[in-house]
């Protein structure tokens, strides 16, 4: 599909803010991670900078946010084989302290729930109900944008579907407005909410050129051939540019789910030149050495998270929810576009870190997407701020890809 530059740099102000995952870019002959940062100690389970970040949001010890983080792990092993055995669950989130709930379909759910260790609730609706009403939103807003509806998605802890407004009062918000309050208590809107966008900038010495735009390296893969590529943000290459690492061409997009003023979906595809290979391992921009990729295990709500990315660099914060549609604007007075099937952060992010990664502990999670028009990190890992993410799982399964992991 072909679009106007003026276009083309709307939708590159959005690519951005995503972020390089895996590592900052690819060499030829050597895969991308090695860019002579000092590797983590092999001993260390979790990356420093991490434990750093979460002490300080939760105003404990290193040695206590490590312990909490072992505590995470452990109940989502316990959660993941209640799945195995085929408990009828409906999802699961961290509470503030730590525990993680899982929704049970009924009591005897709720008691297999309980015998494993973890806490249960069977709630008023779930996340099968709350699924139902965020299809039915989801599909109102394709037929019209709604442009004063930021955001809106399934939230296990407080069982509903929220729907965050920014303000402006359109045809087409209202009518939105109207269908989502019909649901009576099952939805919570939430007022005074910023407008998003993709996130993309055009600085000098991108990781990740194309056209004269840029977005971050994200994570390598592999098809069903065997075949190498790159996963990233739909939105930064909509064109299915040739992409470079330092002046040098290394992939060429082949498929993308984002176009803009249209139904999308923030994930794509590049195949891998032969010769070059994409970092098995997340750089912290110095911050803290790398941290390797051994796995996508999709982390619940409420888990820690970092991100790697072009413009702020290694940021922390918690998963928010998942299954999140959002508006995206245009800048330039484009179309606004729905973007579906995305995750939400506390992650900071800004212009410049899209197509990158994010990251719990050694588990790939997603691709940034977009964020606030005009949040600003402070510069800090654990700045103040929120993003979307394209969840890492649901590209690969739908391109049919396999992780490359250490």
């Amino acid at each position: 599909m072909k679009h106007s530059r003026k276009k083309n740099a709307r939708r590159y102000i959005v690519a951005t803010s995503i972020g390089a995952l895996l590592s900052a870019g690819v060499a030829t002959g050597a895969y991308a991670g090695t860019t002579g940062e000092p590797s983590a100690p092999a001993a260390a389970a979790y990356q420093p900078e991490m434990v750093k970040a979460l002490a300080t949001t939760l105003g404990v010890s290193e040695k206590a946010a490590v312990e909490r983080l072992d505590r995470e792990a452990d109940q989502q092993d316990r959660f993941a084989e209640l799945r195995k055995d085929r408990v009828d669950t409906l999802g699961a989130f961290f509470t503030k302290d730590g525990a993680l709930v899982v929704n049970a379909a009924d009591a005897d759910a709720a008691e297999e729930v309980r015998a494993a260790g973890l806490k249960a609730r069977v709630p008023e609706r779930g996340e099968s109900e709350l699924d139902r009403i965020k299809a039915q939103l989801d599909a109102k807003a394709l037929k019209s944008a709604p442009a004063g509806v930021s955001a809106w998605s399934v939230d296990l802890a407080s069982d509903t579907v929220t729907v965050e407004v920014n303000g402006d009062s359109d045809a087409a918000t209202r009518s939105f407005l109207k269908a989502a309050k019909s649901n009576g208590d099952a939805v919570r809107v939430v007022e005074g909410q910023e407008k998003l966008e993709t996130q993309a900038v055009v600085p000098p010495g991108s990781r990740m050129t194309f056209n004269g735009y840029l977005c971050s390296v994200g994570y390598g893969a592999k098809d069903r051939d065997g075949k190498q590529v790159l996963v990233t943000a739909g939105h930064c290459i909509e064109d299915l540019p040739a992409l470079a690492y330092n002046g040098t061409r290394f992939a060429k997009g082949t498929h993308t789910r984002f176009a803009l003023g249209t139904r999308s979906v923030d994930m794509g595809i590049a195949t891998v030149d032969a010769g070059n290979s994409i970092g098995l391992d997340v750089t912290t921009y110095g911050r803290a050495g790398t941290v390797p990729v051994k796995g996508s295990k999709r982390a619940p709500s409420g888990a820690a998270l970092c991100k790697s990315g072009q413009t702020t660099q290694w940021t922390c914060g918690k998963v928010g929810s998942y299954n999140v549609s959002v508006t995206y604007t245009d800048q330039n007075g484009g179309p606004d576009t729905v973007v579906t099937g995305l995750a939400s952060s506390s992650v900071c992010t800004q212009g410049g870190d899209s197509g990158g990664a994010y990251i719990s502990g050694d588990q790939a999670q997603g691709m940034t997407s977009g964020g606030p028009s005009n949040q600003r990190c402070n510069g800090q890992v654990n700045s103040r701020g929120s993003s979307y993410f394209q969840p890492l799982d649901d590209a690969l399964a739908y391109y049919g890809l396999t992780l490359n992991t250490k």
